[in-house]
């Protein structure tokens, strides 16, 4: 079997109404913005003309597998969903698979007349002929609409062996610390920036996110300066950890730079005590600046505010750092209450003092804390890593490229796979992702509310 991976010609002006799609989905946008009929025909001709400029010439993917096209079919994303349509004008018994790989608020969705529903109906026009509809493991993200015969669940992944996430030596770790060092006076010297990271005499918490309105970076900034004034009021001022947000930019991404920018004037506006410690970054495309800062980190924080799976979870799991985290989407299926971190409902009265008290916690149990990041390290599942990515992928066009239906009925594509292979998932043996949730008091997985329990 040989799989080929192809990527439109960028657009800049039509990236700005997918990542408005993308906002409206998640239901994070706060301008009132809807798609259009003008909009809807900018990228249905911008899909039209990558189509057949790439992809419908002479044994082009989308031609008929007959005429060099390719056997299966997978869409990938909600930003060309008319490739599914088109896939199916070419040859109609030719199975193809959509993936639906954000959040989609599905309860907007269902209500006609919002803006949600406005997109997702331009959304499923173009995909209602799919033979398979992959979503993020989350029911609440899939739209009544969608036969549930279709569904299957398959949580996002990461590769353990790329630039994010190997094994790193100690001069690999101080020489991309450098790296970011420089990407810090650069900033100083461009932006006017404050901030200096003072590691390795300092320790500090990390978040790893995009600069995108549902990664909760106002909730961090809040719950830090908690944690600085009201929770660690007894330590002495060299002891308090710093705090690191940062993450790579994306062509396809124009909210990124109004969010940083906004995040930096609300630091100097709201935070003017802690403008040194809060070193905010985009940095560049260097994966191992990424690794290197979760590797050399304290914890790790994520919270999404919206989210679909968010592979930074699972990433620094990987890298042995217990994560505090919110109720949203996918993420606390990752996350073993109290083992490996901390799940928190950020819809609840003093969530930010409840984040801040966890991050009291890590800093003052070191022992616990040592104790944790075994266990993350040593319990994350093969199903957030390429192994269970590319099982359920193989087994999906496999089974689909033999002429055979798939029809998972809402079960996990990972499990499907497992049991076709006569090799079901032994729980007692192995580590697997969470199929459900447990919500108790506002804190998922059983944290009390009142307090933090110790792991």
């Amino acid at each position: 079997m040989t799989t080929c991976r192809y990527v439109p010609r960028a657009n800049a002006e039509v990236f700005r109404i997918t990542k408005d799609n993308h906002n409206i989905l998640q239901a994070v946008d706060k301008e009132g913005k809807t798609l259009d009929a003008a909009k809807i025909q900018k990228l249905d001709t911008w899909c039209e003309q990558n189509a057949n400029r790439y992809w419908l010439r002479k044994r082009g993917p989308l031609r008929a597998p007959d005429k060099g096209g390719a056997h299966v079919i997978i869409v990938d994303d909600p930003q060309m969903p008319q490739l599914v349509a088109l896939a199916k004008k070419a040859d109609p018994n030719r199975p193809v698979i959509y993936r639906s790989h954000i959040q989609v608020k599905a309860d907007l969705a269902n209500q006609e007349g919002t803006p949600t529903a406005g997109v997702w109906n331009w959304i499923w026009n173009h995909i209602k002929e799919c033979d398979v509809f992959v979503s993020h493991p989350v029911p609440e993200f899939v739209p009544k609409i969608v036969p549930s015969l279709k569904v299957g669940y398959l949580p996002a992944t990461t590769d353990m062996l790329d630039g994010l996430n190997k094994e790193l030596s100690q001069r690999d770790r101080e020489y991309y610390m450098h790296e970011f060092y420089l990407n810090i006076k650069k900033n100083q010297t461009e932006r006017g920036v404050k901030f200096e990271l003072d590691w390795p005499k300092r320790t500090y918490i990390v978040q790893i996110a995009r600069f995108d309105p549902a990664k909760g970076i106002d909730d961090v900034l809040l719950s830090y300066a908690k944690l600085r004034r009201e929770y660690l009021a007894d330590w002495p001022s060299e002891k308090h950890p710093q705090l690191v947000i940062a993450g790579h930019g994306a062509v396809d991404d124009p909210d990124a730079t109004p969010i940083y920018d906004a995040t930096l004037a609300l630091i100097r506006t709201s935070y003017p005590d802690y403008e040194r410690d809060i070193i905010v970054m985009r940095v560049g495309p260097t994966d191992q600046i990424l690794n290197a800062l979760m590797r050399n980190s304290i914890f790790a924080l994520q919270l999404s505010t919206k989210e679909g799976f968010e592979v930074k979870v699972s990433e620094a799991l990987h890298h042995g750092r217990p994560i505090i985290t919110t109720n949203r989407g996918g993420l606390p299926l990752q996350i073993t209450p109290g083992a490996s971190g901390f799940v928190l409902d950020p819809s609840k009265p003093d969530y930010h003092a409840h984040v801040a008290k966890h991050m009291s916690y890590l800093l003052r149990n070191p022992a616990d804390r040592r104790v944790m990041s075994k266990f993350a390290r040593e319990n994350l599942s093969d199903e957030v890593g390429t192994v269970g990515n590319a099982l359920s992928w193989l087994f999906l066009a496999d089974t689909l490229a033999r002429g055979e239906k798939v029809e998972p009925g809402t079960r996990w594509v990972n499990d499907m796979a497992r049991d076709g292979a006569g090799l079901p998932v032994v729980v007692a043996r192995e580590t697997r992702l969470k199929r459900e949730l447990i919500v108790v008091s506002g804190v998922v997985g059983g944290v009390g509310e009142t307090g933090v329990s110790a792991p």
